[in-house]
């Protein structure tokens, strides 16, 4: 276990609304204030598997002397003002703000009472790459997968504190901004201090994995947030799995039952929900010598977390076919880039989905006795305290 970083006090204060987010903020205070206590801030989504992960990455941060402050952030339509008004004090004490959704409206809001000269902003996967971007085009803060469709009437009336949230993130002569990142960065902001994540605190404090023969699979949510079409997507990750002996499917947090149960059902594949960041799960083990992926955050962060094992990260391009009709003309040449900027991995073509025809039939059953396995118990149950939502 690393040393605990000490009495947290109120001058670093810290916001997090995702697992990763968390995870990032553990890295940047180990490789950049080591021995400064934080301030954390976990704004809870109403997700129960964000809950859960959330949960147990509160119990790491608390392990290395971290106090963390658990807010029900969406609990009851008074919750955001009750959650804004007893954040307020400590907004305006704390000298710096850790944050690691700039495009949350959460964060927006909070970023109008900070007086913090220091503002730091981690990893939220690959929106990071995508903010950085469009702060250094001087653009307004819109998510990717967003990009060029019209404003919606909620954005209309946010735009106000959207704008001076922007204002805040942009260096001055009384404000400094860093971004800590395991990301490929092609603008920075002038001003802005770019400082590189490389999952040291990962490496220290899990691991060396143990690695298995074959090989493993990650699931992403493109398909939830409007971007690649559900049958085509099936289709591809049956076609992925043959193609390279895969058996399990690491789902990602947002992924729907139902989707999971239809691709547990086509492909055979075991699906596995971890109880932690993949980066923590794959460093702890077993995790195959083989992790296969689409464009997504882990071809990025994978890499490093591994660093030194012998495990090979692949990831398969997003065929154009494949995006919905709704899905944003930013789309394809943004997860093109995510592939293409992505250091250490084996580049796939999308694989043609004609091994099987029946590979996207639920009511097609896989396996020896006709059932697919389907868990939601991860292969590092235990590590630590039980599931809570």
């Amino acid at each position: 276990m690393s040393p605990r970083a000490g009495n947290a006090g109120p001058h670093t204060l810290a916001f997090v609304e995702s697992p990763v987010q968390l995870l990032n903020v553990l890295e940047w205070a180990h490789a950049h204030a080591p021995g400064v206590g934080l301030t954390l801030v976990v704004l809870s989504p109403v997700d129960p598997m964000t809950r859960g992960q959330l949960r147990r990455m509160s119990d790491l941060a608390r392990d290395e002397g971290h106090q963390v402050r658990w807010e029900e952030a969406r609990g009851g339509p008074l919750a955001p003002f009750q959650t804004i008004g007893g954040l307020s004090g400590l907004l305006r004490r704390a000298r710096r703000v850790v944050l690691g959704d700039p495009f949350s409206r959460y964060v927006q809001l909070l970023l109008t009472i900070t007086r913090a000269r220091d503002l730091v902003v981690v990893d939220d996967g690959t929106a990071t790459m995508e903010f950085v971007g469009q702060l250094a085009r001087g653009e307004r803060l819109v998510r990717w997968h967003r990009k060029g469709g019209r404003p919606g009437p909620r954005d209309v009336i946010f735009a106000p504190v959207s704008a001076s949230a922007r204002r805040r993130l942009t260096p001055g002569e009384r404000r400094h901004i860093e971004i800590f990142s395991s990301m490929p960065m092609e603008e920075t902001p002038p001003g802005v201090t770019v400082r590189a994540n490389t999952f040291a605190w990962t490496r220290t404090r899990f691991g060396p994995p143990r690695i298995t023969k074959g090989a493993d699979l990650v699931g992403t949510s493109l398909v939830e947030t409007g971007v690649v079409d559900d049958g085509r997507y099936l289709e591809a990750v049956h076609a992925l799995a043959t193609a390279h002996g895969a058996t399990r499917y690491f789902a990602h947090r947002r992924e729907s039952t139902d989707k999971l149960h239809r691709l547990a059902v086509a492909t055979g594949l075991e699906i596995v929900r971890p109880e932690l960041p993949l980066e923590l799960i794959a460093r702890r083990g077993p995790i195959g010598r083989t992790v296969l992926s689409f464009p997504s955050t882990v071809v990025h962060t994978l890499p490093l977390a591994l660093s030194g094992t012998e495990v090979r990260v692949a990831v398969c391009d997003i065929d154009p076919a494949w995006l919905t009709e709704n899905a944003s003309p930013r789309a394809q040449g943004f997860l093109s880039g995510v592939t293409g900027t992505a250091r250490d991995v084996h580049r796939l073509s999308p694989t043609p989905p004609t091994a099987s025809p029946n590979a996207v039939n639920p009511t097609t059953p896989s396996g020896p006795s006709g059932q697919a396995p389907f868990t939601a118990t991860p292969p590092s149950a235990g590590l630590v305290g039980p599931a809570a939502s």
